[in-house]
């Protein structure tokens, strides 16, 4: 893996978030906000991203190329779509990681560390906080809607889930 330093002030990096969808909604300075905690990291292919049961509190955006999640040494899920985040779960709730993440070709990703969001103060605090938890919302709105409309698919009908 190469990783950048923590970008800052990067212009040429927060031109390209801000064409991807899931950052569509967020101002300028709260995309700033949230590259002073991140950096760009590549993988070679098969390289691990992160492992199954390893603890970090990284979250990442596909910014170029395909992921592979793994639970228990299978393949669950194949992430192709620039924007696409994953590692969201154990980055939030502090746990374990559920899969592994393992680069399907040359891959490039936009890392987060939401620890630091504990080490700021203030106003930076709050607009930082706000924008992961902002991403964390629209990321979890859409797979629980993905995981409805396919429980609905797989009964043919509808049902009371809840």
């Amino acid at each position: 893996m190469q990783e950048t330093d923590f970008l800052r002030e990067n212009q040429r990096v927060l031109n390209d978030i801000k064409k991807l969808t899931i950052f569509e909604p967020f101002q300028e300075e709260e995309l700033r906000n949230l590259l002073t905690m991140s950096k760009i990291r590549r993988y070679n292919p098969g390289e691990t991203i992160f492992e199954q049961g390893s603890a970090d509190t990284w979250l990442y955006f596909l910014i170029y190329g395909k992921v592979r999640l793994m639970k228990d040494g299978k393949p669950v899920i194949l992430l192709q779509e620039r924007g696409e985040v994953f590692g969201e779960m154990g980055a939030i709730a502090c746990a374990p990681r559920s899969a592994s993440a393992v680069a399907v070709g040359d891959t490039v990703c936009l890392s987060t560390d939401i620890y630091y969001i504990e080490q700021l103060t203030g106003n930076d605090k709050m607009a930082f906080g706000y924008v992961i938890y902002r991403v964390f919302t629209n990321v979890l709105a859409d797979r629980l809607r993905q995981t409805t409309e396919a429980l609905l698919s797989l009964k043919g009908r509808s049902i009371k889930i809840w």
